[in-house]
């Protein structure tokens, strides 16, 4: 029997599992068939690449993006273990196929595409396999929101090899979604292992438009480090880049409209960065595994609170406090409402409900860590301590007779109007447009006045998001949802308040990864980036900032003790360990 705790000890460094990666290693290794869903952060990629360094033979590691098995292979090639890819874009295909009939690969990385291809197949005849490891395995689901038809096909590769165990892995399933994930990939009810979704060092937080340029600058300020932005077109991803590089914070945009090798090295540049910010639509992240990004921000909504999850998991994902911050406007949902007409109807209840729950998500004025892990059927706590409404909690208002007034006057105008003229008709504004429709006539006119009228552009808002108020073909707003109930006085209206923003002061680069100021944590990260340079991969290859701040306060005196901090095995310490240690010695 292998010792895993040495294995584990020695090529990567750690005293023990975490979570519950001892359950599914062991599952694996005992031949049986398992999904395993664990947040971001929760070390997935271990529960295949420890049984394939246990157990003879190759791992066929199943994963969605070249960009993301390239950054898998790196990461394990560093810690010593024998990995390939086999893409469209590897020169070396011969080689790798040799080298998995001859055993001498331990993980073989490929597309779903070229997994379910003849050639393939047969090649798998020609070698010992291990274990089929399928990575973001919700891809396989028509209810997953990141469908891939060739994850389809996987189950009728692996029943060709019946005695070789398969592992699914994901972060992003509710409970529909696992479920068919089991009946697509053949894994049994039982070998189902759900981890939990939180992930408490990430701080949520979601606030109304206003300048949404200028809100972003601001939380760059705020928050040093790696950062993601997320743009909902390829057009409003280039124009926002272009703003917040007034920031000072190098920045570049990310869309599949970009020139292949433009994307390709702005890609490269922000994975090997420590504090650039990428400007992107949703095409870039999946094939992301860089683990000290340390905001992720949405200038507008995501398609769910899946993709959301999903995509603000791509933060903190080496532990250390991470922000998710989503600017989100009544437009936003306005189109995804409009979308909706263009959804199949086998499909169209799913993803109605799925945009009710980010709306939920958006307008509630409780905890938002609460809202998104009852959406994936945990019983959280009622308050989370690390999102916007609980560390500073909002007001909330009885809207509901405002509310009657605004959606009567979007009524009694013909509902082909939007907000601006609806909000003149309420307020009883002096304005010819409404004199020549005859709408100073109305009822409706000018019944809104002093305070109540700042409530109508929020409630407006509001109104979208739980759809009472839908968009028209021309851009008015129409009747829709439960509007004529809340007419009727059946259903309430309440709108959350946001508390006064304070303004924070700009942080200091270094202020998260350093966050009591040691100056041998800096040394040590510069010394990591010239090593980094050097081996031509991203600095968190060598090291996390974890590992570095654990060298910083152990202060290792040979390498002996340096082969104790955690996150130092065997290869990196034979191949850093000198150079570390010298920059301790001279500090010391």
């Amino acid at each position: 029997m292998v010792d895993l705790a040495a294995l584990l000890r020695t090529t990567f460094g750690f005293e023990g599992f975490r979570g519950v990666q001892r359950q599914v290693v062991d599952r694996v290794l005992a031949g049986a068939n398992t999904l395993a869903v664990m947040p971001t952060g929760a070390g997935k990629s271990l529960c295949y690449q420890l049984p394939a360094l246990a157990m003879p033979g190759t791992c066929i590691v199943i994963s969605p993006l070249i960009a993301l098995m390239h950054d898998q292979l790196r990461a394990a090639e560093a810690v010593g273990i024998r990995a390939a890819t086999l893409t469209s874009v590897d020169t070396n295909q011969a080689e790798t196929r040799a080298r998995f009939r001859s055993g001498d690969l331990d993980l073989l990385y490929v597309a779903p595409e070229r997994a379910s291809s003849e050639g393939f197949r047969r090649l798998l005849g020609e070698g010992r396999l291990s274990l089929f490891a399928i990575d973001e395995a919700h891809c396989v689901s028509e209810w997953g929101h990141d469908f891939r038809p060739d994850y389809r096909l996987l189950k009728p590769l692996m029943d060709a090899h019946p005695d070789v165990p398969r592992l699914a892995l994901t972060a992003t399933a509710d409970a529909h979604t696992r479920a068919d994930i089991l009946t697509q990939l053949g894994i049994p009810d039982d070998g189902l292992i759900v981890a939990g979704f939180d992930r408490p060092n990430i701080r949520y937080a979601i606030t109304p438009k206003a300048n949404t340029a200028r809100q972003i600058a601001a939380l760059i300020a705020e928050t040093p480090g790696p950062g993601i932005v997320y743009a909902q077109t390829r057009s409003g991803a280039e124009k926002l880049a272009g703003q917040l590089a007034a920031t000072g914070r190098p920045t570049r945009a990310y869309h599949a409209g970009l020139d292949p090798a433009v994307r390709a090295r702005n890609q490269a540049d922000f994975v090997a960065s420590e504090d650039m910010v990428i400007v992107a639509t949703v095409a870039f992240g999946m094939g992301i595994d860089k683990p000290d990004v340390r905001f992720v921000a949405h200038a507008g909504i995501p398609k769910s609170i899946e993709a959301y999850y999903q995509e603000t998991g791509r933060a903190g994902r080496d532990g250390d406090p991470s922000v998710a911050h989503m600017f989100w406007g009544a437009e936003d949902f306005a189109r995804a409402r409009a979308r909706l007409n263009e959804v199949d109807e086998a499909r169209l209840a799913g993803e109605r409900a799925r945009l009710d729950a980010l709306a939920g998500l958006v307008e509630t004025p409780g905890c938002r860590r609460a809202v998104l892990l009852r959406h994936f059927g945990e019983d959280p706590p009622e308050t989370c301590g690390n999102c916007d409404n609980c560390l500073n909690a909002p007001g909330v208002i009885d809207a509901t007779e405002t509310a009657r007034k605004l959606l009567s006057a979007v009524y009694r105008t013909g509902q082909s109007f939007g907000i601006g003229h609806v909000e003149k008709v309420l307020t009883g504004a002096n304005d010819d447009r409404i004199d020549r429709l005859g709408h100073d006539r109305l009822s409706v006119f000018g019944i809104v006045a002093g305070e109540e009228a700042g409530l109508i552009r929020p409630l407006a808002r509001a109104l979208q998001a739980r759809g009472s108020l839908v968009p028209t073909e021309h851009g008015g707003l129409a009747l829709g949802g439960d509007a004529r109930a809340i007419l009727k006085g059946e259903a309430a209206v309440e709108i959350v308040v946001p508390p006064k923003r304070e303004r924070r002061r700009r942080a200091d680069r270094s202020a998260a990864a350093n966050p009591i100021g040691d100056p041998l944590f800096e040394a040590l990260r510069a010394a990591r980036r010239d090593l980094a340079k050097e081996a031509g991969v991203p600095p968190y290859v060598v090291f996390h900032d974890s590992v570095l701040r654990d060298m910083a306060r152990l202060r290792p005196r040979d390498l002996s003790e340096m082969a104790l901090v955690s996150g130092v095995g065997a290869r990196k310490l034979e191949a850093y360990g000198d150079a570390f240690l010298a920059v301790v010695r001279e500090w010391a």
